[in-house]
């Protein structure tokens, strides 16, 4: 008798496989690498101390990643998905007005900041900072992040000034990118006074001072 002939296959989804075991172990990576960089930045963190932090043996990053550039451009890529539904959760928001949205999602980043007592800093932001001692490769990705984050916002004040909340006279284009040049936009108080403040000077010069912050953090 054939003995294959006995063998039935088994209803439903096959077992977890190591397929998923390591799509598993993969992510717990980039969620670590993510929650360390954040506070330490790229160049001040070890591989080590991230597999040891997520439990992974040493010396088995290289199975999941080619090197450490690899990785932190996935990290770059992970952060900039979770911020923009991040940034969506609050910019499209009906129930608030446009200006309430940008106030809710300020609102929020600080609560997120103080939950870490302020050691986790923007991944994006703190990248940009020290730009020079990065892998060329990532200008472009945070770059990417970056206009994603602008168009996102200019999108809210385009719908503020349809709303009767800014002037008309504004443009929209222009003042997204200032809104993100200091972190948590500390030195300019609510978006409100974001607005006041860049009606109040004038526009040309803050284009030029978009241009010279654009260069030295990217």
């Amino acid at each position: 008798m054939n003995q294959t002939a006995d063998i039935k296959r088994k209803r439903g989804r096959p077992p977890k496989t190591e397929n998923a075991d390591f799509r598993d172990t993969r992510e717990t990576l980039i969620t670590v690498g993510l929650s360390v960089l954040t506070e330490k930045g790229y160049s001040s963190t070890g591989i080590d101390e991230i597999l040891r932090k997520a439990g992974v043996p040493k010396g088995s990053f290289y199975h999941y990643f080619v090197n450490k550039e690899a990785f932190g451009r996935i990290l770059i890529e992970a952060y900039g998905r979770y911020f923009a539904r991040k940034l969506d959760r609050w910019f499209e928001d009906r129930a608030l007005t446009p200006l309430q949205r940008l106030e809710a999602f300020v609102e929020d980043a600080k609560t997120g900041m103080a939950r870490f007592e302020y050691r986790r800093g923007c991944l994006i932001g703190n990248l940009g900072q020290e730009m020079t001692a990065l892998p060329e490769g990532f200008r472009v990705l945070l770059q990417d992040v970056f206009t994603d984050w602008e168009c996102r916002t200019a999108g809210v004040l385009r719908e503020a000034q349809q709303a009767g909340e800014i002037s008309k006279d504004l443009k929209c284009d222009q003042m997204a990118p200032f809104f993100w040049i200091n972190p948590q936009n500390h030195w300019i108080g609510s978006p409100r006074d974001f607005c006041r403040y860049f009606a109040a000077h004038d526009p040309g010069r803050k284009t030029t001072l978009i241009t010279q912050t654009r260069r030295q953090h990217v």
